[in-house]
């Protein structure tokens, strides 16, 4: 056969020819398309996946390398594109963020801090939000190896923090954003702001150790503990079975109330060893600021003593005869809007954990704002479509973290019921109507589905738990409309 092509030069050049114009159309072809193939940004950097033309600002977290550790955090780069092209870019302090999230799930939430070049913090703003320091990147929990995921749609905490806004309660600032982090796609996050004392954020007076009026501004929470500067140096294996540094109270980090979740005085010492047998009966309140390292004996010893009047006053009121003095120690509109909130999204941690409170300086103790929402709507399955969250203690028999006595104790008082009520009402006619809860999912929903982030993210996430977005994002919207339309008959007979 070969012989007989050799008789035929002329056919021979044909086929060179041939094979070489498609040798060279293939080449020119691939060079043709290769710009739109490669997810490449304006500033030559190749993305992990190519989100086209979205609208929804992708993240490029760059360590150079390093490990990211529990904390503290390690100097990075970030980038933020918007149709791949480079809108920012800042130097950052990154680090890995939760507690029993963490643990759980393989999608990771981070803290981030903005620094300068010489690793000193520095103010700046992202998204036009207003200019801070510490900010948190938020992910829905997925643990692929049990097979199971909170947060479906993607926007619990998005829809439960716009919810409080609407009503006119600050809440943290979200965007919705894709994150790549050193070379790996993570999925669709909610890039957040941090609660801090801010004039931006949670608006309460400065307070240092030379302060001479000593009413305020306080920031407590009701939470588990943070492991802090004990963690460091510590292999990232270790914070994935520290549950003990959950439970860890210390006369440094926080400081017990005087009266268990029943209203009755404890007769046994504090800061015992965590969970310990009667840790539920017991309530602590931490300082987030001033800071545990900050605060000094006189102001922790104010903050205490305010507390103990106030829960005494709650506790010897007599309603029936119309006393109300704990009135004089609370904001209870910002009582009234707590309750509110976090009862329609029936976020199970509210009360008991993620729980903030506030003081400024000659004011009243004020609840919020509402945070970590990640476990509540239809996901919050401890309790009950028709049952108040505020009533956990009766659904669950013993969590270390169980509700104290303040929210029972509230609703005995009929101008606390009388206060929901009215204020239910007014909302229920604007911001919290069943067209504007249904509004607000499908109005993240659509931005998502549009933008193909949806389709990324459970690329990624979806490895054989089964998830139908559509059918998620109608489940929320139901459980949404059915929770208000149970609480309208529920607060109707206050």
């Amino acid at each position: 056969m070969i012989m007989k092509l050799f008789q035929y030069p002329r056919l021979i050049v044909s086929f060179r020819f041939i094979f070489l114009g498609m040798l060279f159309s293939l080449l020119a072809c691939q060079e043709k398309i290769q710009p739109d193939v490669l997810p490449i940004g304006d500033d030559g950097q190749v993305f992990a996946i190519d989100v086209g033309d979205s609208e929804i600002p992708y993240l490029v977290i760059n360590t150079n390398g390093a490990d990211i550790p529990f904390e503290p955090r390690i100097p990075a780069t970030l980038k933020i594109y918007e149709g791949k092209k480079l809108k920012q870019e800042q130097r950052i302090g990154i680090e890995f963020r939760g507690k029993t999230s963490f643990r759980l799930s393989q999608k990771k939430g981070f803290n981030i801090e903005t620094i300068d070049g010489t690793g000193n913090s520095v103010n700046v703003s992202f998204f036009g939000l207003p200019e801070e320091e510490d900010w948190r990147l938020v992910g829905h929990v997925v643990n692929l190896q049990e097979k199971y995921m909170w947060d479906q749609t993607l926007m619990y905490n998005d829809v439960g923090y716009e919810l409080s806004r609407s009503i006119g309660k600050y809440a943290s600032r979200t965007r919705f954003v894709e994150l790549e982090v050193n070379g790996e796609y993570l999925g669709v996050y909610s890039f957040m702001e941090k609660l801090k004392r801010d004039t931006h954020r949670i608006d309460v007076k400065s307070l240092n150790a030379n302060s001479t009026n000593l009413s305020g501004g306080y920031i407590l929470t009701i939470d588990k503990t943070s492991v802090g500067d004990a963690g460091i140096g510590k292999p990232l294996s270790y914070f994935y079975s520290n549950w003990d540094d959950d439970a860890r109270y210390t006369p440094e980090n926080g400081f017990r109330s005087q009266y268990d979740i029943f209203g009755n005085l404890i007769d046994f010492e504090p800061y015992g060893p965590p969970y310990h047998a009667n840790m539920y009966l017991e309530t602590y309140f931490l300082y987030e600021y001033p800071k545990d390292r900050n605060i000094t004996p006189a102001q922790k010893e104010y903050i205490f003593r305010y507390m103990h009047d106030f829960e005494t006053a709650l506790l010897q009121d007599d309603f029936s005869k119309g006393e109300r003095s704990y009135v004089a120690f609370v904001g209870l509109e910002s009582f009234a809007d707590y309750f509110i909130i976090n009862e329609l999204c029936r976020n199970v941690d509210a009360y008991r954990l993620s729980t903030f409170l506030q003081k400024d300086r000659n004011g009243k103790l004020e609840m919020g704002p509402v945070w970590d929402m990640n476990i509540g709507f239809d996901q919050g399955d401890r309790i009950p479509m028709n049952g108040w969250v505020m009533r956990y203690n009766n659904f669950v028999s013993n969590d270390p973290w169980m509700i104290h006595f303040w929210w029972p104790r509230l609703m005995e008082d009929p101008e606390f019921r009388k206060l929901i009520k009215q204020r239910w009402t007014n909302y229920r006619n604007g911001p919290l109507s069943d067209i504007a809860l249904t509004r607000l999912v499908d109005k993240n929903a659509d931005y998502l589905e549009k933008n193909g982030a949806v389709q990324r993210n459970y690329a990624k996430w979806d490895q054989g738990i089964g998830v139908n977005y559509p059918d998620a994002v109608r489940n929320l919207k139901n459980f949404l409309t059915q929770r208000a339309a149970w609480m309208d008959g529920e607060i109707m007979g206050f």
